[in-house]
């Protein structure tokens, strides 16, 4: 599944029709990077292997998992997006918290953001406290704090408190994506439909760039749940964010998810960090629910 490939609607290369906004005429989603040889990391360009790093763990993270050696940024790029010009996918592992569990306790979320390597790039934690998690559930507000290797916050994803109805188009959910943290790059708001999860993406300007639609009903069992992202006139899919089954037991007992982003790799940078908003808003949506909903159910 990481490495499906996005089926892509742009022009056939060579020719000069215009594509979606913010989108260079990139063919389609490549198959990430080759394996590196031995002695190598295998991040960077392809035939520029970067020298091996040691394994470095933030504070908070697992222990053990590699990190992807930091590229040299280019010009007009905010600081710590520098990651996201190299890859065209990024996988979203949230963790097992124990407690939660063994209690039904929500606690902060956290996860990890790998490349198509396994390499982390990021790791993630939910800044929010136990009375708005226990509270509000999933439809609470928070603020998801993303951390490069040095530990610095590079991503900060600040969403408010809305309430969830899909009979009134009033209480619709957004999230606004800040890199670095305080200088807003892009948001997420929801546009009403009456029975499909339906986004716009847009600038720090809050102009529309691109749309994001999910399926009619957002589970599945033994197969994953795919949101397309288009273009505002849905003629080109762009990408996808797709969430993954992870098993029978984590799904029926933990509300631990796995997504997987897919993206053209010449896509604006800031773009790649909104769609990584977007995840963690469909998660927080869709897919994380209590303990007692699970047992009620509630799907």
């Amino acid at each position: 599944m990481d490495k499906q490939n996005v089926q892509m609607n742009d022009p056939h290369p060579g020719t000069q029709l215009p594509g979606p906004p913010g989108y260079t005429g990139y063919p389609g989603a490549q198959a990430g990077y080759p394996v590196p040889p031995a002695g190598y990391s295998g991040a960077g360009p392809v035939g520029f292997p970067v020298p091996y790093q040691p394994v470095t763990s933030q504070p908070g993270a697992p222990a053990g998992v590699p990190w992807m050696p930091a590229p040299s940024p280019p010009l007009n790029c905010p600081p710590g997006l520098e990651y996201l010009t190299q890859i065209d996918q990024l996988l979203i592992h949230q963790q097992i918290e124990l407690l939660e569990v063994l209690t039904g306790f929500e606690t902060c979320n956290k996860y990890e953001i790998k490349n198509s390597l396994g390499q982390r790039i990021y790791f993630a934690a939910e800044d929010t406290d136990c009375c708005t998690r226990n509270c509000c559930g999933p439809s609470r507000p928070f603020t998801m704090r993303i951390l490069d290797n040095m530990g610095r916050e590079v991503i900060t994803l600040e969403r408010p408190l809305r309430c969830t109805s899909c009979c009134f188009p009033c209480c619709l959910q957004e999230i606004e994506i800040q890199a670095p943290p305080g200088v807003p790059v892009g948001y997420v708001t929801q546009t009403w439909h009456p029975c499909l999860p339906k986004f716009t993406l847009q600038n720090e300007r809050r102009e529309d760039v691109l749309r994001l639609t999910g399926p009619c009903i957002v589970c599945s069992c033994c197969a994953d749940v795919d949101f397309e992202i288009k273009s505002l006139d849905d003629k080109y899919v762009v990408g996808k964010i797709s969430k993954q089954w992870t098993g029978l037991v984590r799904e029926l007992f933990t509300d631990v998810d796995n997504f997987g982003i897919q993206f053209p790799l010449d896509l604006d940078v800031k773009m790649k960090a909104v769609m990584l908003g977007a995840c963690f808003l469909i998660d927080f949506m869709f897919f994380e629910m209590t303990r007692s909903e699970q047992r009620a159910g509630v799907w």
